[in-house]
């Protein structure tokens, strides 16, 4: 159905991060849990991520979006 298909992206160019960790404790001061984090893991985001979908179903993909001129930026080029 997406292969060999044309596709326009617009929208905003981000990076999700994801923390895994597990929960040790609740804070005594605000019921807020501690986590001690075991593994950070970054992922395209926004317009980005909905781009990669496209393009791994086999579609052409031009993604066009602002992005923040960041370390977000540069590691999400990488990708």
């Amino acid at each position: 159905m997406f292969k060999k298909k044309k596709i326009l992206v617009v929208g905003d160019i981000i990076r999700d991060k994801y923390s895994h960790g597990t929960v040790s404790r609740v804070s005594l001061e605000a019921p807020v849990p501690i986590v001690d984090i075991k593994k950070i893991i970054y992922t395209p985001g926004g317009a980005s991520n909905v781009a990669q979908n496209l393009s791994a179903l086999g579609s052409s993909v031009t993604l066009l979006g602002i992005p923040g001129h960041d370390n977000e930026l540069r590691e999400l080029i990488k990708v």
